[in-house]
């Protein structure tokens, strides 16, 4: 697909699986440096469950295009992206699974277009709207772009070092994050992402949340291998919208948020409960 209009990126990269024909449709929403891959991990469950799946690269994410300008990585950026893909499918309704910017953004999509999703999977969420912004978080997001758009992906892992992961997990962490990395077509574009997305708020209040009467399923990680998405947060997003269970793997494990395969179980359980009809 390509687009045009100012604020828009000149092209969005978009891929559709499974069967289209499907009443059931998920897309889904990945986070900051990464890439549609990202989300399932390589998993075709959802597919062989009869599911059509539309993921897409995020604006100067992977294969897709920079934004003009080149500035333009707001969430209500970042929210048109999504609504563009669903209406050029010509999807009424879908099950948004998202992680991290990516369930950030579904979760502001939902607020704002509440008729377009069915239900949502959120995946380690780092968002808090009651916090006052955290100086000292936005200078490393500042410096993690400086080394990406001034060393590539050597640059930015200097400056990642281990991220502040568990020994045990880090080797894992820092090769996973350099293989994302070197998937992106325009790097000085996800580097002005580093910049802008952690100082823009998809929305401003918990309260928001509390009249969206759609089934949602959170996922989160325990803080040893995953510090940047504090589990509190997550267990806090679960809280918000009342019955939802808080979906997390035991200390030691790997993450549920790195699994394809329990992404999809999840998925495909908040699918078979949602409305995908008006």
């Amino acid at each position: 697909m390509s687009e045009t209009v100012a604020g828009r990126p000149s092209s969005l990269a978009v891929e559709h699986s499974g069967p289209r024909e499907s009443a059931s449709k998920i897309l889904l929403l990945h986070g900051l440096t990464a890439t549609r891959r990202y989300v399932l991990m390589g998993s075709k469950a959802l597919q062989r469950g009869g599911h059509h799946v539309i993921g897409f690269d995020a604006r100067g994410h992977g294969e897709s295009g920079a934004p003009i300008p080149t500035t333009a990585f707001s969430y209500e950026d970042l929210e048109a992206d999504a609504l563009t893909v669903i209406d050029e499918a010509r999807i009424s309704r879908a099950v948004i699974v998202g992680v991290s910017m990516g369930a950030h953004t579904a979760v502001r999509l939902a607020i704002n277009h509440p008729d377009r999703v069915a239900g949502l999977v959120l995946i380690t969420p780092a968002f808090q709207p009651q916090r006052t912004v955290d100086e000292r978080a936005l200078t490393r997001w500042d410096a993690l772009a400086d080394g990406l758009a001034a060393g590539g992906v050597e640059g930015f892992l200097d400056v990642y070092g281990d991220g502040g992961v568990a020994d045990n997990w880090a080797p894992v962490v820092r090769r996973a994050v350099a293989q994302r990395m070197a998937l992106h077509l325009h790097p000085d574009s996800v580097a002005e992402a580093l910049r802008i997305v952690p100082r823009s708020r998809p929305f401003e209040s918990f309260s928001e949340l509390k009249g969206l009467d759609i089934p949602v399923a959170v996922i989160g990680s325990q803080d040893q291998a995953d510090p940047g998405h504090p589990l509190a947060v997550a267990r806090q997003w679960a809280s918000v919208f009342g019955q939802t269970e808080l979906a997390v793997e035991e200390p030691g494990q790997p993450p549920f948020a790195w699994s394809g395969r329990k992404i999809s179980q999840i998925a495909e359980s908040i699918a078979s409960v949602a409305s995908f009809t008006d």
